[in-house]
């Protein structure tokens, strides 16, 4: 079992929150406020559960520029009060950032349940996604 410090236990709670304001926010119609608190809590969480250094690492790897300028040029956008184009440039800039990770997900959301047709499904998904890291 992975053990995690109480410092990190905050850093998923502040992503937790991230998460709930950001859903919370597009189900209020794109509220611009719960948006950006949404945004920042999440980053935030995510700088406080791995650290900073590795965040920064993680974020402007060359191969990830433009995955991380969308995602970022979005929480800008909303930051300005435009949320949904700024929604809809960070969900293109979090696919092209996380990619790599969607074939380890799927294939554990497949071993994860006992339904025939969505283990079956999330599986072929897990094996037939491109491994770009």
């Amino acid at each position: 079992m992975i053990s995690i410090t109480e410092f990190q236990k905050v850093g998923v709670g502040l992503a937790g929150f991230g998460v709930f304001f950001l859903l919370f926010g597009v189900m209020l119609y794109f509220d611009s406020v719960l948006l950006a608190f949404g945004n920042i809590l999440f980053l935030a969480g995510i700088a406080v559960i791995i650290g900073l250094r590795r965040t920064f690492s993680f974020f402007f790897q060359r191969p990830r520029l433009r995955g991380t300028s969308f995602f970022l040029g979005g929480i800008l956008i909303v930051l300005l009060r435009w949320p949904i184009l700024g929604m809809a440039l960070e969900t293109y800039g979090f696919f092209a950032l996380f990619r790599g990770f969607f074939p380890v997900v799927f294939g554990f959301l497949g071993t994860l349940g006992n339904i025939p047709f969505l283990n079956m499904l999330f599986q072929k998904i897990g094996e037939s996604s491109p491994n770009m890291v």
